[in-house]
């Protein structure tokens, strides 16, 4: 196909090299790579900048955006345009915090209704297992969601309820007959609820006081507890946000005894420790939370080994009073933390420091997340048939993050005054310019439901 469209720079990040190219587009997919100096004439060429990487856009499977019924805490429009200009090309949205939860049919085409005219990247969807809602599963994954969430603990909204193992011995031979991955938020309440109570004389605006009351063991517990269940179930699961380092040699063990299991982290993880969280700092506040540094260096250790396929964000954004900044307690405050522009650059300053090349970072933020949701066909990759989903990013360039750089709706964010390397210059959704250099050209104006 004759190309409408040329990308090219010195560094063009395929799956086989780095090096200069020129990728062509037509139709809005990758019509094919060829030698730097190939501009065919006629169409348009995007030159990146001689520092520049031209790599796959990120694809990030775990963003909530809240829309409908939760705009004021995050909407598509605000949601898409930080993905945009974080190179993210593609999210995934998840069932909950939205109002309806994306638990039924209707439900899901009330998701889908919310998104007209306000995308700017393309976004798939996380349907929702709950009690009772076994019977709505297949009907859901017919019409395009890419895969299932469950809670094994409360979920923070009351919309949202959390299975039991009854609840999922139920749900997951189903999710096994149709090739459904079922993602788990994996902590049980045992551990939860033997802590639940703080210390006496404990101060609810100590990091540590919040730390103590999410331990390691609800996830170790929950971890074991999955293993069980998809051995005995055949069904795929995926582990969300991990964060306990006492649980990973279940799960390489399991990931050897061919165990069809996947796991990420999220930037946070890798970022930040809790011995550095100040009282009061509740922008910080996630669960399962930010651990020790010995910890977070286990945490990298399973990235490299692949115990750990990848890194998303969980973008949990929420009205900025909900995190009770004022009063600084953690106990009570939302657990969230909004990230969705800054993966690529918190990711790329940690990794980068730490030896990793550009290699892990394609594969930990773009192939492997679109791997796990059935789009590796399309998207994560650089390579002729693919969706021309490109950013164009300076590694060596630094910032510092400020709130007014943001384009989330809500700027609370614990990487507020971080020092980051790596500036997103453009960005293009299946050849569309969505992002360039603070302003956002047009929509994709897609909604991706494809599964292939």
């Amino acid at each position: 196909m004759q190309p409408r469209l040329v990308i090219r720079g010195d560094h063009v990040v395929t799956e086989n090299s780095v090096g200069p190219a020129s990728v062509h587009v037509a139709r809005g997919q990758i019509s094919a790579i060829s030698s730097f100096e190939d501009v065919p004439a006629g169409c348009a060429l995007i030159e990146a900048p001689k520092k520049s990487f031209v790599m796959p856009g990120l694809v990030d499977t775990h963003v909530h955006v809240n829309e409908p019924g939760r705009a004021d805490w995050e909407g598509f429009e605000t949601a898409t345009r930080a993905a945009a200009a974080g190179g993210v090309t593609t999210i995934v949205d998840m069932p909950l915090n939205s109002i309806p939860a994306t638990t039924t049919l209707p439900a899901f085409q009330t998701k889908l209704a919310a998104t007209a005219n306000k995308l700017y990247v393309d976004v798939g969807f996380w349907g929702g297992v709950v009690p009772g809602n076994t019977g709505e599963l297949e009907t859901l994954w017919e019409a395009g969601v890419v895969g299932f969430k469950c809670f094994l603990i409360h979920s923070g909204v009351d919309e949202f309820p959390n299975v039991t193992e009854a609840d999922l011995r139920q749900a997951m031979p189903v999710l096994a007959r149709l090739g459904a991955t079922l993602i788990v938020h994996a902590e049980v309440p045992g551990p939860l609820d033997a802590c639940c109570q703080p210390d006496a004389g404990a101060n609810s605006s100590f990091y540590q006081t919040f730390l103590n009351s999410r331990p390691r063991a609800a996830e170790d517990q929950a971890v074991e507890l999955m293993i069980k269940l998809t051995r005995e179930t055949g069904c795929r699961i995926h582990i969300v946000h991990h964060s306990s380092a006492d649980a990973l040699p279940a799960l390489r063990q399991a990931k050897s005894a061919g165990l069809s299991l996947t796991v990420e982290t999220c930037p946070h993880y890798l970022h930040f420790c809790a011995e550095d969280i100040p009282g009061g700092a509740t922008q910080f506040k996630c669960c399962p939370p930010i651990r020790e540094r010995d910890n977070q260096a286990h945490l990298w250790e399973a990235l490299r080994d692949g115990t750990i396929d990848f890194v998303v964000s969980d973008h949990s954004p929420c009205p900025p009073e909900m995190k009770l900044p004022a009063e600084g307690d953690f106990l009570n405050a939302w657990g969230g933390i909004s990230s969705l522009q800054l993966r690529l650059p918190i990711m790329w300053t940690e990794a980068s420091r730490r030896g990793y090349g550009i290699d892990e970072i394609v594969r930990w933020l773009c192939a492997a997340p679109s791997r796990q949701v059935g789009l590796s066909q399309l998207k994560g990759a650089i390579r002729p048939g693919a969706d021309a989903d490109i950013v164009i990013w300076n590694p060596n360039a630094q910032f510092r993050v400020e709130p007014a750089q943001l384009y989330h709706r809500h700027k609370l964010t614990p990487y507020n005054g971080e020092i980051l390397s790596g500036v997103i210059e453009k960005t293009f959704v299946r050849g569309h310019m969505v992002y360039d250099g603070g302003a956002f050209p047009e929509r994709s104006g897609s909604i991706l439901l494809r599964r292939k």
